[in-house]
């Protein structure tokens, strides 16, 4: 049976005052030959992910969308392309665990927002982007994550544990993203396993995951952190998954930050 993939990006809750709320995904056919978005986890408690950002995406006067991110310094936030391209505007959520209560939260529009110039919505290569607001003053909750340091050679992280967070739907079954951020842990699998389940979608500027038990990212977590346990350091964002259920067993696929540590440096000015 052919299975397709569809980016992990969720309708905005109905606290949002826009009357439509959408759906944002992407179809691509994928590989049959394998068996088998937070789904699985726990709640955080307050100040345990201060560099998780919420999204609101405006994308026309009558709808939004929500998505995640990660602060990587007190004026720039990380997160997917597929997540910003063509948006209106952003509200950018910082210091939340309930959704909507966050400490500091912007309003950045579209001209603040760089989308990577190579990201195909149709392959999802470079699907990344950078959101610029302005400077934060750093507290408990609200504090930057750090990224790969820059070097010629990285590890491809493979059977390291990683947590991801967001605020993405906790189970295949629920109409609307969670009211508190969620997180999971998770394990590093290889690309090529990754591959026999999405087929050449999956490059070297991803990173893959397992999803047993039913423990995954879900619409709503899309640009979201991956982030190693062990140092701390973030070494994916929430990019696609399996079209057929976020608890099916299905590998979750995430942008592989070192594959972009010039790109970032280059619009940024940070490196680590």
């Amino acid at each position: 049976m052919k299975f397709l993939i569809i980016l992990a990006l969720a309708v905005a809750a109905s606290a949002f005052p826009e009357p439509q709320l959408v759906l944002r995904n992407r179809e691509m056919p994928v590989q049959d030959d394998i068996e088998g978005r937070i789904t699985g986890g726990q709640k955080a408690a307050v100040g345990q992910f201060p560099y998780q950002v919420g999204l609101s995406l405006k994308l026309s006067a009558l709808s939004s969308a929500w998505c995640g991110g990660s602060l990587i310094s007190n004026k720039w936030v990380l997160t997917a392309a597929h997540c910003t391209e063509s948006v209106v505007s952003v509200t950018v959520y910082l210091g939340a665990t309930v959704r909507t209560s966050p400490e500091v939260s912007h309003v950045v529009q579209k001209s603040g927002i760089i989308v990577h110039s190579g990201y195909n919505s149709k392959t999802l290569i470079n699907d990344i982007s950078l959101i610029q607001i302005p400077a934060v003053a750093f507290t408990s909750k609200i504090q930057v994550v750090a990224l790969p340091a820059q070097s010629g050679s990285y590890s491809t992280y493979e059977n390291s544990e990683v947590v991801a967070s967001g605020w993405g739907r906790t189970t295949d079954s629920a109409t609307a993203v969670s009211s508190n951020l969620m997180y999971v842990y998770l394990k590093v699998i290889a690309n090529s396993v990754c591959a026999k389940t999405y087929g050449s979608t999956v490059t070297a500027g991803n990173i893959c995951v397992a999803t047993p038990s039913g423990q995954s990212t879900c619409q709503g977590d899309s640009g979201g952190p991956l982030v190693l346990t062990s140092s701390k350091i973030q070494v994916g964002l929430t990019s696609f998954g399996a079209a057929a259920g976020c608890e099916k067993g299905y590998p979750a696929a995430f942008t592989r930050i070192t594959s972009f540590l010039p790109w970032i440096k280059s619009n940024t000015g940070i490196s680590f």
